[in-house]
């Protein structure tokens, strides 16, 4: 039963035959196709993998195609061209970008680092390969906390997302310095809004993503990135869950667990840039080849150190 936000959708024979073109072009470029977890429903049914950052970048780093297509954000296919070199990273929609990972360039990275020099930069996946470059080690919603605890310093400076470097926070004894960025889309969930779904449903389970505030992750039941949510659904005995994340994922978490419901929290929950790609922009951009995302090596090599430490946390 899907129960969250109504996305409209459109008639089967439709697309199908745009599903049709999207398989005729992944084998002419001998590609595989990526999706993140908040992709439109149409998106993550054509992809080969749909996963959460940490899930993506791991695959993306592994896989042996000749294109990679990454349906998602801007940050995400960097990530992908970064671990990834030999193959041809393609950015399924061109303006897909991360408001939070614009938040902080490099310029604002080295200003934050000659004030806290002592402290360890930890960056959060969603920031540009420049950012990832200056840092010591990069980390997911998934694993950030694993990430922080890897590291020797006892003093971490923690970019861009405040809210889940002040989630890190209650779960470290060490010293967090939080750069003042966010996620656009989940600060907008508010502790009222997560009270009244409460009410609304006293048998629902609340799983809040750790990109929202502190209030609102207080009310959580469990907090949990979106392939947390997704194993957290699966082998819960629960029946009924309250979604604080991203309306995408609900997709999912449907498909997989239908004798299941699943209900968002709140209908703010929608990244207008995740939803930028359709069927038809991923056809477009196969056929011309188009968005393809490359890093300067010098650039990239420090940033794949970064990842590569990332990865290795587990």
């Amino acid at each position: 039963m899907y129960t969250g936000l109504v996305v409209i959708q459109r008639p089967e024979a439709e697309l199908a035959q745009l599903r049709e073109q999207v398989f005729e072009l992944k084998k002419k470029l001998n590609a595989i196709i990526v999706a993140h977890n908040y992709q439109l429903a149409e998106v993550q049914d054509i992809a080969d993998f749909v996963g959460d950052s940490f899930e993506l970048a791991r695959r993306c780093a592994e896989v042996r195609a000749e294109t990679i297509v990454f349906c998602g954000v801007d940050f995400m296919a960097e990530t992908a061209a970064t671990l990834n070199p030999d193959a041809t990273v393609l950015l399924a929609a061109s303006t897909a970008c991360c408001p939070m990972a614009e938040m902080i360039a490099e310029n604002d990275l080295n200003e934050w680092k000659a004030k806290y020099p002592q402290a360890t930069v930890v960056a959060y996946v969603n920031t540009s390969a420049a950012v990832k470059a200056g840092s010591e080690i990069c980390c997911t919603s998934a694993n950030a906390v694993k990430v922080v605890e890897s590291v020797p310093n006892a003093e971490v400076l923690f970019v861009p997302d405040q809210h889940l470097g002040h989630y890190v926070s209650t779960k470290t004894a060490k010293r967090m310095i939080l750069y003042p960025g966010f996620c656009i889309t989940h600060a907008q969930l508010t502790a009222e809004e997560v009270k009244q779904a409460r009410e609304n449903h006293p048998e629902a389970k609340v799983l809040i993503h750790p990109e929202c505030r502190a209030e609102v992750i207080q009310l959580a039941d469990v907090v949990l990135s979106t392939s947390q949510m997704i194993r957290y659904a699966r082998e819960s005995p629960a029946n009924t869950f309250l979604i604080g994340t991203e309306e995408g994922l609900l997709h999912r978490l449907h498909k997989e667990n239908p004798a299941k419901k699943f209900y968002l929290i709140s209908p703010s929950l929608i990244c207008i840039n995740m939803k930028r790609t359709r069927l038809e922009t991923v056809i477009e951009t196969m056929k011309l080849k188009r968005n393809r995302v490359t890093v300067p090596e010098d650039v990239r090599l420090k940033a794949k150190l970064a990842l590569d430490r990332m990865l290795a946390v587990v």
